[in-house]
Parts: structure tokens; sequence; C-alpha cells
């Protein structure tokens, strides 16, 4: 079976080009050519030698997930669902801004980890993608919105790693992924621009801040153990004392860690370390977001809970209004509840912003990715309502 380049770093494609005995140095040429320039045939590489590309000729392949729809929602944001075989299908969304493309990209087929409000979690589990399965997203936008990153036209500025699936629970494969979103020879993202949300999988949190620093964003949706219990079930393993534990561990050093903001086609200067291998977090605050359930979790109380329960740890809250689907069990909830909500927290000196919906015409908003999931887990019928707190 012909090796797939778009699984590979560049320290993992220079490692394998060194094993056939090739020149290392080859590999950077062709992650230019795969990812800078979108070129999937060896014959458009044309600083490579002839002898190799004959040498590598039926060998190996550039191939990302395949397009099966394509829906354009009437704000703009653009949503693909792509083919991973054997009938299963996970789904990639644009979000356009005036200053700024978004691209948010998935990493499993599915998610085993059951969140109560997610459409995604709905579906069961089927395995996780590969690292050219995941960067095969972003290289396949690039390649439909037109982008040309060596004359500087980048419509994805931005990548989020929020889409379907728990990104820690795929490790090895996400991090190889990013770190080619980093690479300069790849899309020269700032670790600013990159940015992971769990939900909470403690030792993994350790693991990403040592191999590859990214902006971390905490799927969070309670005040408390046990709402959260039943809103994010990985938090029985690992509950909120533990995760906002690790959330300060990741943060640690962050204001010794630089990063250029705006760094996207600047190159590396010979000697200087690669940016995910600088120590600490890009930023120096954790992005905690909130979904706002009707009755739920949504109380003047709960907020306060929340002020009581980050205490000092810098932070700031995304508050995320519930984007329906079929046979959740939840609403969203009220305009004013929200304003209410955010009140509470920006009084008590927080940053607390209120995500606009984008793409729900297309169930392409936060929460609603199903993609095309033959789920190897059974739980797709399980559902448990949670108790409405109203009135």
């Amino acid at each position: 079976m012909p090796v797939n380049l778009l699984d590979f770093d560049t320290a993992g494609l220079a490692a394998w080009l060194e094993s056939r005995g090739e020149k290392p140095y080859r590999a950077r040429q062709l992650m230019r050519w795969i990812h800078r320039a979108g070129v999937s045939e060896l014959d458009g590489m044309t600083d490579l030698p002839k002898s190799l590309r004959a040498a590598l000729a039926g060998e190996v392949v550039v191939t990302a997930p395949a397009v099966t729809r394509d829906s354009v929602a009437a704000d703009g944001t653009r949503k693909w669902l792509l083919s991973v075989g054997t009938g299963n299908g996970i789904e990639t969304v644009f979000i356009p801004e005036t200053a700024r493309g978004t691209l948010c990209v998935s990493s499993q087929v599915g998610c085993a980890l059951e969140c109560a409000f997610c459409s995604t979690g709905r579906q069961g589990f089927n395995r996780n993608l590969t690292a050219g399965e995941i960067i095969g997203q972003l290289w396949w936008a690039n390649r439909a919105l037109g982008a040309d990153l060596a004359a500087g036209k980048r419509p994805v500025t931005n990548v989020v790693m929020m889409g379907m699936g728990e990104p820690l629970a795929n490790f090895d494969n996400v991090v190889t992924a990013m770190r080619v979103m980093l690479d300069d020879h790849g899309y020269g993202l700032s670790r600013r621009r990159v940015t992971l949300s769990t939900s909470g999988m403690v030792p993994w949190m350790d693991r990403l801040r040592e191999a590859c620093p990214v902006s971390l964003a905490v799927s969070l949706h309670a005040p408390n153990d046990e709402l959260r219990d039943r809103l994010v079930p990985i938090n029985r393993k690992w509950p909120l004392r533990e995760l906002l534990a690790a959330c300060r561990r990741y943060i640690d050093g962050a204001a010794s860690a630089p990063d250029r903001a705006d760094d996207e086609d600047d190159p590396v200067p010979t000697g200087v370390a690669a940016k995910w291998q600088r120590a600490g977090s890009p930023r120096d605050f954790v992005t905690f977001e909130y979904v706002m359930l009707r009755g739920v979790n949504d109380t003047p109380s709960h907020a306060r809970e929340l002020v009581d329960l980050v205490g000092d740890l810098p932070c700031k809250f995304n508050l995320i209004p519930f984007n329906p689907f079929p046979d959740s069990g939840f609403e969203r909830s009220r305009a004013e509840t929200i304003v209410e909500f955010q009140g509470e927290l920006l009084s008590a000196g927080f940053v607390a912003t209120v995500r606009k919906t984008r793409g729900d015409d297309i169930d392409g908003a936060c929460g609603q990715l199903a993609g095309q999931v033959l789920d190897r887990t059974r739980r797709r019928e399980r559902h448990e309502p949670l108790e409405d707190t109203r009135a």
C-alpha cells in the first residue's frame, strides 16, 4: 500500500526518507510543495530531482479525505462532509470573518465521551483519524478556498481542534498534525492561532504542554462536580479539582514562552527551536467554554459558583448558546438569561464573551456536527434527560 505523505510531519518524513537512503533535507522540499503549494502530484514538485521523483512514484501518495457534501450557510459558513472510508464520514467547518477565517477540524470518527449536549457524542464512536486525515482537512480547505500561501493569500488564519471527537484521545496523530500546522515548511501558523479544546483528559493536557503547546480551551459547562458528572461524564474520572490544577500547570511559564502572534510567513532562523518546542503555553490564560442550557446550568447562582470555582486562575469564559439537534433533550437559554449570566462573570472581573452562532442552518454550529459514524460502542440510543431547575 502506498505511503500517504500527509501522515508525516517534517521530522517524520525526514526519518522515512533517510531510511530509504534519501537525503533528509528533501523532506522540507516535499512539505513545502504539499502544504504550502497544495501540490499532490510528484511531477509538479519541480525542484525535486527527477531521480527522487521516479524513486517515490508508485510508493507514495498525497491523499486527503474525499468530499461527499459541500454545504454553505446563509452567513457564509461552509461545511464539508468528508469520507474516511468504510461508510464513515467526518465534518469540517470553515467560518469566515472580516479579519480572519477559522477552520474547525475533527480528530475522531464520532466520540466516545458522551457529553450530554453534543450531537457528535450521540453518534457513538468508530475510530481515531490518522494524522493525514486530520491535516488533510486543512489541506483540502486551503485548496477549496483558493489559498496561495507563498503569495500571502491565506483564507484559513486560525485552526480550532473543536470538531468531531476528543483531540487528546487521539494524542499522537493530533500532535503530528498540529506540528505541520505550526511548521514554517507546512502552514506556518502561530501557536496562538491553533487552539485545542478538551473535555478534560488531565494526563494528556500535561503531555500536550511538553509536546506541542498551543492555545488551550476547556469544555467546562458546569460549576460543580455533581452537574458536570452528568453533562461531561469524563469528569467522573478527572474531577474539577484535578482539571483546574492541570490548567494551572498548562499556563505555567506562559509569560516566558515567546510567540509571534502574526509570524505565519516569517522563517525560523537557523538554530532557533521550532515554535512547538518552546516551553509553556503560548497564552497566559485558559479559555473555558460553557454551553448555556436552559434551566440546567444557566442561573445566576451557577455563575457565582463558577466564579468561586476558578478563583484566581487566569482565564476567560466563552458562553455558547446551545445549538439544538433532534431529540437532544435540551433547550437554549433565553437571551436575557445569558446576558444576566455574563453580567455576573463580568462584575467579578472576568472576560466573558458570548459566542455568535454561525452555520446553524446547515447544522454546522458548535455541538451540531454529526458526520456519518458506524458506531462500535452501541451508545447511540442511551440518553438520560437532566432535571430542569427552572422555577
